[in-house]
């Protein structure tokens, strides 16, 4: 039950860290049923259990006592259905670009992230947590990167067709680098760009520091291009020329990322026509932080058409080898004359 809850808050975005904490109560019950008994455990008893506080002792309470825990039941209540539009374009979905594990500030393991993909229809998922400098997310060193692409590699010999795909949301630096060793960023199949601090340049600066980003042939998509939040404590878009972007972006073979995120809806109605006017191709991707954040892919879905956005702009339409050709092909022109439909 307390697994429940950890999804419940996550689905619902909570943070991590209280994901986390159901997510070590879950994890104590089964060590006590495992190593004593299965009998009924109450509130007081529960809190003894290592990791366990008052909270989620009550919960593991009123589920030995078999009811639905009210908090359990609050959190359900509050998620509601998802209802949103997008549903020609959601339908031709084969894939997200961007979704995050354990590994770094997602609350779910790899193969949980993965097998919900698998569980929406998908053909493929690109696993892409964080790089080395975004320290509050447990960023990957070149070294725990390194180890993930084993641990993804397990996933796919259970998946199988289903792939996952390798890959990193990689910081972009002050000056438009990379936080990432090239080399390794290489091996990846999918790079995500996305800038995750100083987002209150001068838009001159920030400019620059997208141009150079959306530019390099290691990167495949600007992720939430904006930065902006609108809600909870609301974050404003950072300012820099658009044109010049999403212009540098239909040259450079990199797709603007259409975040999924209720809290980001990045890039902003009148930057995301600014980039269907530059002829940009798109990613339609979740940011999912959690198995149940896959299904945020409809908002995004509902955006892209009401900016007139088809299935042919769409990279999270295409198969999973199209996909390959298209990262792997630095000519975006020469890549576009080559590919056939899906």
């Amino acid at each position: 039950m307390s697994r429940r809850v950890a999804r419940a808050r996550t689905d619902a975005a909570a943070s991590t860290f209280k994901v986390r904490a159901f997510r070590r109560a879950a994890a104590a019950v089964r060590e006590r049923a495992e190593g004593a008994s299965d009998e009924p455990i109450t509130a007081a008893a529960a809190t003894k259990l290592a990791g366990v506080g008052p909270v989620t002792a009550k919960v593991i309470a009123e589920a030995y006592a078999g009811r639905v825990p009210g908090y359990l039941a609050r959190l359900e209540e509050r998620a509601g259905p998802l209802t949103a539009g997008g549903t020609h374009l959601r339908a031709a979905q084969r894939g997200d670009c961007h979704l995050h594990s354990d590994w770094s500030d997602g609350g779910s393991p790899i193969e949980e992230m993965a097998r919900a993909a698998r569980g929406l229809g998908h053909d493929w998922a690109v696993l892409t947590d964080h790089s080395p400098r975004l320290t509050i997310a447990r960023g990957l060193s070149p070294e725990r990167l390194r180890e993930q692409l084993g641990a993804v590699a397990a996933v796919n010999a259970e998946l199988a067709p289903f792939r996952l795909l390798t890959g990193i949301e990689c910081d972009i630096l002050e000056g438009g680098g990379l936080d990432q060793d090239d080399d390794l960023l290489d091996e990846l199949d999918v790079v995500v760009a996305s800038v995750h601090y100083k987002l209150r340049m001068e838009a001159g600066p920030m400019t620059r520091r997208l141009l150079a980003a959306v530019r390099n042939p290691l990167v495949d998509v600007l992720g939430h291009c904006t930065g902006r939040l609108v809600t909870g404590r609301n974050r404003p878009a950072s300012a820099f020329d658009a044109d010049a972007v999403f212009e540098a972006c239909a040259a450079g073979n990199t797709a603007v990322e259409i975040n999924c995120r209720p809290e980001r809806r990045d890039p902003p109605g009148a930057l995301l026509r600014t980039a269907v006017a530059a002829g940009c191709l798109f990613a339609v991707d979740t940011d999912a932080h959690a198995p149940g954040q896959l299904d945020w892919q409809a908002y995004g879905c509902e955006r892209a058409e009401h900016a007139g956005i088809g299935p042919e702009r769409v990279i999270t339409t295409w198969t999973t080898d199209r996909l390959l050709r298209w990262t792997r092909t630095a000519d975006p022109a020469a890549n576009r004359a080559n590919d056939g439909p899906g």
